[in-house]
C-alpha cells in the first residue's frame, strides 16, 4: 500500500468509530481465534446473516435482493444483482439441510427482484443496478445461476424464458475466439468468466439451446489457452499486471470443473484438477491461503482472502466427489476450520454475528473493512457440501425439448 493510500485510510474508513475500532483491535490482539462449533451451528449463523442482509433492504426500491454486504465506509450496501443471483441456490439447499422452508420463500423473492431488472434484450444491469449501470458478462452469468435454480428446482417457467434470453445476450457479445472483451469489468478479459460460462452451459443444456452450449465451449477453449505450465491462470486478475486474488482463481477452477463434468470433457476437468492440486500444495496446515498468487503459485500477499478460502474448500470437496480422491477433503476441511475460527457466533452486533469478512486481518486488500455477502454464501456452500457430501448447486438434469 502506498503512502497516499495509507494516509487516506483513516478518513475513508473511520477506524476511530467504536464498532470499527473493536473489529480492528480483535484482529490485532487475537486474529483467527474464534471458538469453533459444530458445522450446523456455523451454517445456521451464516444463513442468518444473509437473511439479515436481505431484510435490511425491505421497504426500499431494491427489496427482495440481498445487500452486497456491510462496510466501514458505507454501512449496509444496496442489493447486489450479481451475488443475489447465486445466493438463490444457497438458500434452496439450506432450506433442506436446516429444515427451514421459509428460505425458499426468500429465494423466490430474490428471483422476483432479479426478473424485474432484466432488459428486453436479455441483459441484466451491472454493479448495483443503479440507473446507467452497464451489463457485465460475469455478473450476467451469476444472475443466470439463480434463474437456472429457479427453473430446475422450483419449476418456474419465467426463469426458463429469462435465462435463455440472458444466455443469447451473452453469446452475442462473444468474440470469435471465445473470449469476452466487451462488457467486461475494468474493460479487460478474464479467465474467471468460466464461472459465468458454467451458467451459460447449464442454461443451454436445460433449455435445449445448442447455440448457448457452443458459445460456452468456445469460451472454455479460450480460457484453457491461458493456463500456464504450473496450472496458474493468466488474464485472471481484476486488472492487468496484477496477481489474481484467490477468489478469482477459485472462480476459474469451479467453472472449468463443473463445465467439464456437464460436458463429460476431461480436458476441462484436468485443467481444474491441475490448478486445484497446485493450490493444495501451498495451503498452510491451518487452512490459510494467501490473498493473491502469481505464476508458479508464489504468494505475494500476507493476508488471507476469506472468500477465496471458502471457494477453494468447496472446490476441493467437489474434486473429491468427481474423482474419488479423498485427499482433497483434507484440504477442504482445513480451509473450513480456518474460516470457522474467523466467524463470530456470539456477537451482539448483527452486522458482525455470523458473517465472514473479506480479508483476515480485516484490513487486507480484498474487500477491505467489509463483510461481503458472497463470503458468507460460499462459506455456507462449503459447509453444506462437506456436511451432506452434495454439490451446491446440484448438477442440472438435461431434459429434451421440442
Amino acid at each position: 500500500m502506498d503512502i497516499a493510500k495509507l494516509i487516506g485510510l483513516p478518513f475513508r474508513y473511520q477506524p476511530w468509530r467504536p464498532r470499527h475500532l473493536r473489529l480492528i483491535m480483535a484482529d490485532i490482539s487475537k486474529p483467527a481465534a474464534q471458538e469453533q462449533h459444530d458445522a450446523t451451528t456455523h451454517l445456521a449463523a451464516a444463513i442468518d446473516w444473509l437473511c439479515h442482509a436481505q431484510d435490511v433492504r425491505d421497504g426500499k426500491s431494491d427489496a427482495g435482493g440481498v445487500a452486497a454486504g456491510w462496510s466501514f465506509e458505507d454501512g449496509w450496501l444496496p442489493s447486489y444483482p450479481e451475488t443475489t443471483g447465486y445466493i438463490i441456490e444457497t438458500f434452496l439447499t439450506a432450506a433442506k439441510i436446516l429444515t427451514r422452508p421459509k428460505l425458499v420463500d426468500r429465494a423466490q423473492r430474490m428471483i422476483d427482484w432479479e426478473l424485474s431488472l432484466q432488459a428486453p434484450d436479455g441483459a441484466f444491469p451491472g454493479h448495483f443496478g443503479e440507473p446507467g449501470s452497464k451489463p457485465v458478462i460475469f455478473n450476467q452469468g451469476q444472475i443466470m445461476h439463480g434463474l437456472v435454480a429457479g427453473y430446475t428446482q422450483l419449476g418456474r417457467q419465467d426463469c426458463l424464458e429469462a435465462m435463455v434470453r440472458a444466455g443469447h445476450w451473452m453469446a452475442k457479445q462473444q468474440d470469435a475466439d471465445g473470449c469476452w472483451r466487451k462488457f467486461e469489468h475494468h474493460n479487460t478479459p478474464h479467465v474467471y468468466n468460466t464461472r459465468a460460462t458454467w451458467a451459460l452451459l447449464s442454461a443451454g443444456q436445460v433449455a435445449g439451446e445448442s447455440t448457448l452450449v457452443a458459445a460456452a465451449k468456445r469460451n472454455l477453449d479460450w480460457a484453457l489457452s491461458q493456463q500456464t505450465a504450473s496450472g496458474w491462470y493468466a488474464t485472471n486478475a481484476f486488472v492487468p499486471e496484477r496477481s489474481p486474488f484467490t477468489h478469482t482463481i477459485a472462480y476459474a477452477i469451479r467453472g472449468f470443473l463443473e463445465c467439464g463434468v456437464q460436458l463429460q470433457e476431461t480436458r476441462y476437468i484436468d485443467s481444474a484438477l491441475k490448478a486445484g492440486r497446485a493450490v493444495a500444495k501451498v495451503q498452510r496446515q491451518d487452512g490459510w491461503l494467501a490473498g493473491t498468487y502469481r505464476d508458479g503459485w508464489v504468494a505475494d500477499a500476507n493476508y488471507a482472502c476469506l472468500t477465496g478460502i471458502a471457494q477453494m474448500s468447496l472446490n476441493w470437496t467437489r474434486m473429491a466427489q468427481v474423482t474419488g480422491d479423498e485427499t482433497f477433503r483434507t484440504n477442504a476441511r482445513a480451509g473450513l476450520a480456518y474460516l470457522k475460527s474467523t466467524q463470530r457466533l456470539n456477537d451482539a452486533d448483527k452486522v458482525v454475528n455470523g458473517g465472514i469478512a473479506g480479508s483476515s486481518p480485516i484490513w487486507g486488500d480484498y474487500s477491505r473493512f467489509e463483510f461481503p455477502n458472497w463470503a458468507a454464501k460460499f462459506y455456507a456452500d462449503a459447509l453444506m457440501m462437506d456436511m451432506a457430501d452434495i454439490a451446491v448447486p446440484p448438477v442440472p438434469q438435461v431434459k429434451p425439448h421440442g
